[in-house]
């Protein structure tokens, strides 16, 4: 989770990648309004987040029923969200990919082709109410390598890249 321009998409990418999980974008559980109306430059309102975030927890207890596993990018900026997400479920973790506005609004020059506008980016960080501890995120700097970033997610979650035996670790 985390602002546009954080690198949800290609940190959560390399992630799956890595571990041999499945990867899902949460932007294509957007509705077409949605999206339409980030395009236009407006962003986006809690009515408007609604149907897209519980379309996103559906794909989430679809996959964890079916004992799979799944990495999913999404901005998820407020608690409200996170926790409509998670919904009480240890199996899930949030990951907050935290970078300063001004890192972010540098990469949002450069990047082509979003329907995100990097207008709205100051909206995105009035929005943000970072993970409480008491959510148990991973918090990791986006100011890496994308495989340096992958390394410490993987490492803070105790996980093992595919391949190699899973290690468990207490909470």
């Amino acid at each position: 989770m985390g602002v546009s321009g954080s690198g949800k998409s290609t940190i959560a990418d390399k992630l799956a990648e890595t571990l041999g999980w499945t990867y899902e974008d949460g932007d294509k559980f957007h509705p077409a309004s949605n999206v339409a109306k980030m395009k236009a430059g407006h962003p986006l309102t809690d009515e408007d987040r609604w149907p897209w975030l519980r379309a996103i927890a559906a794909e989430i207890d679809r996959a964890g029923k079916a004992g799979e596993h799944v990495v999913i990018a999404c901005s998820a900026l407020k608690r409200a969200y996170r926790d409509l997400l998670v919904h009480g479920r240890s199996d899930v973790r949030i990951i907050f990919l935290n970078g300063t506005q001004q890192l972010i609004a540098d990469r949002l020059a450069k990047r082509k082709g979003h329907f995100m506008p990097p207008d709205l980016l100051p909206s995105q960080f009035r929005a943000l109410e970072p993970p409480a501890f008491d959510e148990n995120p991973v918090t990791v700097s986006i100011d890496a390598s994308v495989e340096a970033i992958v390394a410490d997610i993987i490492h803070k979650l105790g996980l093992a890249p595919a391949g190699n035996a899973p290690r468990r670790t207490s909470p």
